[in-house]
């Protein structure tokens, strides 16, 4: 009688190894296309819905790659943008003159367009779940005392965009964007999280980019993308603008005496 603590494997798990130790044996190279589905099946002896479901494991790990019309290839190694040293003029850009921040904002509009266009065109079944995640992540910090979590969300929700979008070189031109505005814009993007009505306002923006994601609609998710980045730029400079105004302020004459009295009260 078998014991209770050892379940059976499921067949797409003992596939995944099989079709791996294909690969290996075939020695397919990052680019390289599988056979056909139809081929593919009859060689394994399996069917082909069970050749699917271990197909989109190996997507889900990233591992292999597939676009309507192109079939299933392995999927190139993800190179960290920080290794190919192309941020760092930019880094010493920003902390020159942190208002070239904005230009990073300028350049999102046309980076985030593209990869909810071509997410809403090559999104797999596992992308669209993960993109569920990340939104759900977002609203389960709605009531967070710590901004900054909900702040963190917001990216992994955007980056998850351009995951989907199966396309390598936004995909870094992205994480490269958002690591070299941690430092320069996550105070205000913490305001943004830590005041309600914009964090309404972010939120059914997020849905409505998700959904067109979901429905295949590259346009409506162009058009999403393009909406709620201009919101976050507006946003974003007005705060930026406040601050600067309180600073300026705190540096008139008497402002200092006035705010000891006020303290004293």
């Amino acid at each position: 009688m078998m014991s209770s603590k050892h379940s059976p494997s499921r067949p797409a798990d003992s596939l995944v190894v099989r079709l791996k130790a294909l690969i290996d044996e075939r020695k397919l190279l990052a680019g390289m296309r599988l056979p056909a589905e139809r081929q593919l099946a009859a060689e394994l002896g399996v069917s082909r819905s069970s050749l699917r479901e271990a197909i989109q494991q190996l997507i889900s790990v990233g591992m292999l790659i597939s676009r309507r019309g192109d079939g299933t290839r392995l999927r190139e190694p993800i190179v960290p943008w920080t290794d190919l040293n192309i941020v760092e003029p930019l880094r010493q850009l920003i902390e020159d003159d942190p208002d070239y921040r904005y230009d990073i904002l300028e350049a999102r509009h046309a980076i985030e367009a593209s990869t909810a266009w071509y997410a809403a065109l090559r999104a797999t079944e596992a992308d669209k779940q993960q993109l569920k995640y990340a939104f759900d992540a977002t609203l389960k910090l709605k009531d967070s005392d710590d901004p900054a979590l909900a702040a963190q969300a917001d990216v992994r929700f955007h980056l998850a965009i351009a995951v989907a979008s199966h396309n390598l070189v936004l995909l870094q031109t992205m994480r490269g964007f958002f690591e070299l505005m941690q430092s320069t814009v996550l105070q205000s993007r913490q305001r943004m999280y830590s005041q309600p009505q914009i964090f309404s306002q972010l939120t059914d923006q997020h849905q409505a980019l998700l959904q067109a994601i979901l429905d295949g609609d590259a346009e409506a998710a162009r058009q999403a993308a393009m909406s709620h980045l201009g919101f976050v730029h507006d946003t974003m400079k007005t705060l930026h603008e406040d601050e600067a105004r309180q600073q300026r302020l705190m540096r008139l004459p008497g402002h200092a005496l006035k705010q000891h009295k006020e303290d004293e009260k």
